[in-house]
């Protein structure tokens, strides 16, 4: 099936890209909205404009489309539009998107898709957290935290590449205070700079970060790609 994917750099959306190419589906192109703000509750915010590159080594085009509001409604129809050009654009029958367990997006995405004649495909729906976060090592996935806002994450972790030693320590912070070991409720953002959908990596030449005492962003300054890596 050919398929769009909503697709925001990090690695739920990655990932579920990876399923799909997996099963047999064809992803023609990425959709991505750009929230004004953090406080969207549809869609990932932090360097977003980085995406870019990672469309560049997935060698998928990309389409995109900036948000002045934070508004649900206001993002559901941007949304919709995107996949009305998508559908014109590239033919696609279908969105995959990344999606594990909130039933408020995939319902929001559902409605849309079932409007506009699309299938909605969510590869890592109900995924368990520990299992999910272990295949995404095993799997090759390179991963940074962008954002945290949970007790328990700190300004260390921002711009930290996750590997196995990480999600061990992430593990025992998710039991201790209670957060998503997959970050599915907002609790970090990722950004991913490798895996094997890239035909290089993503080097990231200079980052700040930005923290207030609970909350916190990474943001990308600089990035290249990296063709021999």
């Amino acid at each position: 099936m050919k398929l769009a994917a909503l697709f925001s750099g990090g690695k739920d959306s990655a990932y579920a890209i990876y399923l799909a190419k997996k099963q047999g589906h064809n992803v023609k192109c990425l959709v991505s909205i750009l929230p004004k703000s953090e406080e969207s509750h549809l869609l990932h915010h932090p360097n977003l404009k980085w995406t870019k590159l990672q469309s560049e080594l997935m060698e998928i085009p990309q389409i995109t489309l900036e948000s002045d509001s934070d508004d649900t409604a206001n993002e559901l129809d941007l949304i919709k539009t995107i996949l009305i050009k998508a559908k014109k654009d590239y033919d696609v029958e279908g969105l995959v998107h990344g999606g594990i367990k909130s039933k408020f997006q995939k319902n929001k995405f559902q409605s849309i898709c079932d409007e506009l004649n699309l299938k909605s495909i969510s590869p890592l729906w109900d995924a368990e957290p520990k299992k999910y976060m272990n295949d995404l090592i095993s799997s090759n996935f390179d991963f940074i935290i962008t954002s945290v806002s949970s007790d328990g994450l700190d300004d260390s972790w921002l711009g930290k590449t996750i590997g196995k030693k990480e999600i061990e320590k992430l593990e025992g912070l998710s039991e201790k205070f209670e957060f998503n070991l997959n970050f599915e409720g907002g609790e970090a953002e990722t950004f991913v700079t490798r895996c094997p959908l890239f035909s290089g990596k993503i080097e990231i030449v200079k980052g700040e970060k930005n923290w207030d005492g609970y909350r916190g962003r990474f943001e990308i300054v600089d990035a290249r790609l990296n063709y021999d890596a």
